[in-house]
C-alpha cells in the first residue's frame, strides 16, 4: 500500500480531535518540550498507537530509557513507521512518520542499545496513545 497523504484526514476534524500541541508535532513537525511526557516513564506493558490515525506503532517490549527526555524505543512494529531524510535547522537526521497517516512521530537515531538493534527511536509521546495490555 501506497503512504497516503497526510491530506487524506480533514485538517479542520484533526485541530478539534488533538491538542493544540499534538496537532503542532504531528501535522506541523514540531518537537515538544523534553522531560514532560507522560509516557517518558511508563513501564506499564501495551501498545503505543498514533494520536491521529489509531495504527500500532511501537511495542512496550522496544520502550527503554535513554536519558534524553523523550520516550525511546529500540525498535518500531513491521512497516509502522516510514524514513525521511530531515536536513532542517542544519542538522542531518532522519525522521520517522506514521506509515498510515503519515504524522511526524519523531527521529531515529543509531545511538540505541547495542544489545538489540543499536536504533534510538526518539519519539514524541504526544503523539502517542498508549493502549494497555
Amino acid at each position: 500500500m501506497d503512504n497516503p497523504s497526510p491530506t487524506l484526514f480533514d485538517e479542520e476534524d484533526l485541530k478539534k480531535k488533538l491538542t493544540a500541541e499534538q496537532y503542532h508535532i504531528l501535522r506541523e513537525k514540531g518537537t515538544e518540550a523534553p522531560f514532560t511526557s507522560d509516557l517518558l516513564h511508563t513501564k506499564e506493558k501495551g501498545m503505543f498507537t498514533c494520536a491521529v490515525c489509531g495504527s500500532t506503532l511501537f511495542g512496550s517490549d522496544a520502550k527503554f530509557d535513554s536519558g534524553t527526555g523523550w520516550p525511546s524505543f529500540d525498535q518500531a512494529l513491521p512497516g509502522a513507521v516510514m524514513f525521511h531524510t530531515d536536513s532542517a535547522y542544519g542538522m542531518n537526521r532522519t525522521e520517522v512518520t506514521c506509515s498510515i497517516c503519515s504524522s511526524h512521530l519523531g527521529h531515529v537515531f543509531d545511538d540505541g542499545p547495542k544489545q538489540t538493534t543499536g536504533k534510538r527511536f526518539c519519539i514524541n509521546g504526544s503523539c502517542l496513545i498508549m493502549k494497555k495490555e
